[in-house]
């Protein structure tokens, strides 16, 4: 069962831990600790990614819509945990080697299934824009003509960044979420994908092909749990991800915070939206869930630099760090706690009901548009506190930043 930690409040997240006085806890403790608290979480990804997994069959089994339902708040319990994991990546090698094959996004669903009209018929820089291989047993990628009658895991790996362009997403998270939700076509207004659960309905099939489109979602969900077991196993005992991370050192734990806070989460997920006010530069795009996932990169954050997950604390980056300067330790509390109450008010917002993501980086909502840059500028601050945390412990090393956020000019 996952762990209920997600609600925590920010107060009892950024409250009391090991006493400022103490002796600064041994690197290799504070190392091990994060290797632990990696293993667990993913362990909570792979397990809430099966529990989609068996909302999925279910689905595909009695296509109704109650049971899309289901499969569609599987998928958004899903991102929770796996939104946490993220601070574990930047600064470990093998997890950003890993974490396209089940992250990756935007992507150009015209390679997967069929698309409206106002998406278009082509793009200069994706020859395979409008593939639909749900569509065609027999595709060509290239020079190369696939055998694509038998749609199965090995099918959607060759297709993942064919022809080496990236928004090639054939697997991962938001491959499944085009399949469960369908295209956003509501733009900056009001409304997710409204895929009809008939697209899978064999008896009474929308938009053909439906069997082909069930052996799909079937076996990129499959993807999703294979991928994710690897992971898992990365972080124990011996696990290749563990040894890099112990080899990094505490450096590995703040290019991890700092990156996703500036580059990733500041940068290319919130900031770029924001310049082009295009809902297609929102992360969860076909399901209007950009609010949660931004908000639980938050929390994984905080929880990486305070050692707490699961509701549990331990010898910590933050330890180590205020016994070396408290002072830049409590700033980049200040600073989680503030980015943290701005990311929260945008989730509430739209949790409620009254305000989705997409529509507040619509070009004409002022209100949107300030919670929004409200919640990056904050990110950058708590970058800049997390860089001064780097300096406090004579760490010198570069964060991820992000040439759109940077040089924000549109090309």
């Amino acid at each position: 069962m996952i762990r209920q930690f997600v609600y925590l409040t920010a107060a009892l997240m950024l409250g009391a831990t090991w006493a400022a006085e103490a002796a600064a806890p041994a690197p290799e403790t504070v190392l091990a600790h994060y290797g632990d608290m990696a293993q667990a979480m993913y362990g909570d990804v792979l397990a809430a990614a099966k529990a989609l997994q068996r909302d999925v069959d279910t689905f595909l089994a009695d296509p109704t819509p109650q049971k899309l339902m289901a499969a569609r708040e599987a998928w958004k319990r899903a991102r929770v945990p796996y939104s946490q994991s993220e601070a574990f990546r930047f600064g470990n090698p093998v997890v950003d080697a890993w974490e396209p094959r089940v992250n990756s996004w935007p992507l150009d669903e015209g390679l997967i299934d069929y698309v409206a009209s106002l998406y278009g018929t082509t793009s200069d820089e994706n020859p395979l824009y409008t593939l639909n291989v749900i569509a065609h047993p027999r595709i060509r990628v290239g020079a190369k003509v696939i055998d694509a009658s038998h749609i199965d895991k090995k099918l959607l790996r060759e297709l993942e960044e064919a022809q080496g362009v990236k928004t090639n997403v054939a697997i991962g998270y938001h491959a499944i979420e085009f399949l469960l939700w369908g295209q956003d076509l509501h733009g900056t207004n009001a409304g997710a994908g409204e895929r009809p659960a008939t697209d899978y309905d064999l008896k009474h099939c929308t938009h053909g092909n439906c069997d082909r489109r069930a052996a799909y979602l079937r076996a990129v969900t499959g993807l999703l749990v294979d991928d994710l077991a690897e992971m898992v196993a990365d972080w124990g005992a011996h696990g290749k991800a563990r040894a890099t991370a112990a080899k990094g050192g505490l450096a590995t734990m703040l290019i991890g915070i700092g990156s996703l806070s500036y580059g990733e989460l500041a940068g290319e997920r919130m900031k770029l939206g924001l310049i082009l006010h295009d809902p297609e530069e929102e992360q969860d795009c076909f399901s209007d869930n950009t609010h949660s996932s931004h908000y639980y990169n938050q929390l994984g954050m905080i929880e990486i630099w305070r050692g707490s997950y699961g509701g549990k604390a331990h010898p910590s980056l933050r330890d180590y760090a205020m016994a070396k300067d408290a002072a830049a330790a409590k700033r980049l509390d200040a600073a989680m706690e503030a980015a943290l109450t701005k990311i929260k008010l945008i989730k509430g917002t739209a949790d409620s009901g009254r305000m989705s993501y997409d529509q507040m980086i619509g070009n004409s909502n002022l209100a949107g548009n300030t919670m929004v840059q409200n919640a990056v500028d904050a990110l950058v601050a708590q970058t800049r506190a997390t860089e001064g945390v780097m300096q406090a412990l004579g760490l010198k090393v570069a964060l991820q930043g992000s040439e759109k956020f940077d040089s924000p000019t549109p090309k």
